[in-house]
């Protein structure tokens, strides 16, 4: 009897995920860095927070769009950029296609395994996203050719200090995968035959160049070679923030802010948004959750631009809490990949369901009409929950 192949939990997806995925994909999904303790924070703090539900005077319905970077999205859920991977032959286009098919905008990485020709052919509500890379010159040229590609708004990532090791250990991830490769590799692989069988149906195999970054008449560099071109550019300063803004002058996301005086040089540097975001628990280790540190953000900096969230996400209540303090949406990552690799893009889109009717299921308890009521009275919210990063002042 073959198993159902709809979910209704995202840690069923997971589960689904470790089974299916060699370990060393599914090792590079689960990431986070050193002792791990900003992972767990992340999931963990959500947890802490509690309902307040009413009992009367419920609205039979609710309205949970609005709008990201300039972008419709029926419910405040944005895909949030992830770079190679090897969960699925379609990878970003099957993403993309179940985030269009539920209405919802997808950010695309400029490390990702599809072209971003490919992925806004797919969802034409897309953002381009971009790390400080390469000379200014290279940076342009990738913007301009996202831009030619239709994506609406462009991302600039900037919360990632190279860290690495992990207490449980890191992925082994090979530069390329060739017959050599592959036959190193055959033991972690052999038993995930659906894996294996996923992959040689569609007539490929899992590709670890960027495509995105490939310059024009060139080879699109690997995983590791774009990666060595990142870790030896001179880190960006406030006025270089200026300058990318000024130059793709449209929706511009500055993902990785977590202090407040941070959010407020972010403003004067003229980005339209801001991700509260410690990358997925990848960067240094012990940083605070998002969802502890964003009441401070948005109060500092909401009322100039939209403030979204990523990280720990798994639950439309952890939506509802959010929203409840101070973003405007939240970016997902581990939780649509879980469901890529549990079932494909109808994986993806059953991830998306679930977050969506949690979502409105909280926004029904809380006796609301829309998501734009949720507000801090409707969450249990214990003292020294939120933490305050940076001067305010």
């Amino acid at each position: 009897m073959s198993r159902n192949p709809w979910f209704e939990t995202v840690a069923e997806a997971q589960r689904r995920a470790e089974k299916y995925l060699p370990g060393m994909v599914y090792g590079a999904l689960v990431a986070g860095s050193e002792r791990g303790r900003t992972i767990e924070d992340n999931i963990g703090a959500f947890g802490e927070l509690g309902f307040a539900p009413r009992v009367v005077g419920h609205h039979a319905a609710r309205d949970l769009s609005t709008t990201v970077l300039g972008m419709k999205a029926a419910f405040p859920v944005m895909i949030s950029p992830t770079g190679v991977q090897a969960v699925h032959p379609d990878g970003e286009v099957a993403i993309a296609r179940a985030a269009a098919n539920r209405g919802i905008p997808m950010g695309l990485s400029s490390y990702a395994s599809k072209p971003v020709e490919e992925v806004t052919a797919a969802n034409p509500d897309t953002a381009f996203q971009l790390y400080w890379s390469g000379s200014r010159d290279t940076m342009v040229q990738r913007m301009e050719r996202a831009r030619a590609a239709g994506s609406k708004a462009l991302i600039l990532t900037l919360d990632w200090s190279f860290s690495n090791g992990r207490d449980w250990g890191s992925p082994s991830i090979p530069e390329k995968v060739d017959l050599r490769t592959m036959v190193k590799l055959a033991p972690g692989v052999l038993p995930h035959p659906r894996w294996m069988w996923t992959f040689a149906r569609s007539g490929r195999i899992p590709d670890l160049t960027t495509p995105n970054l490939q310059p024009p008449g060139g080879q699109a560099p690997t995983f590791f070679g774009a990666y060595g071109e990142w870790m030896q550019t001179t880190p960006p300063t406030w006025e270089d923030v200026n300058w990318l803004a000024k130059e793709w002058n449209g929706p511009f996301l500055l993902k990785g802010v977590s202090r407040v005086d941070d959010a407020k040089r972010a403003v004067d540097s003229g980005v339209t948004a801001i991700s509260v975001s410690n990358h997925g628990g990848n960067n240094l280790d012990t940083t605070p959750a998002t969802i502890r540190i964003l009441p401070s953000v948005a109060a500092a900096v909401g009322d100039q631009i939209e403030v979204l969230l990523d990280g720990g996400v798994r639950r439309g209540g952890d939506v509802a809490k959010a929203l409840a303090l101070g973003a405007r949406a939240v970016l997902i990552g581990r939780a649509y990949l879980w469901g890529l690799a549990a079932n494909g893009q109808a994986g993806v889109e059953n991830v998306l369901d679930i977050l969506r009717g949690g979502l409105d299921s909280a926004v029904l308890g809380l006796g609301h009409a829309s998501v734009g009521e949720l507000n801090p009275d409707d969450l249990v919210i214990p003292d020294g929950f939120t933490r305050t990063l940076g001067s305010p002042a």
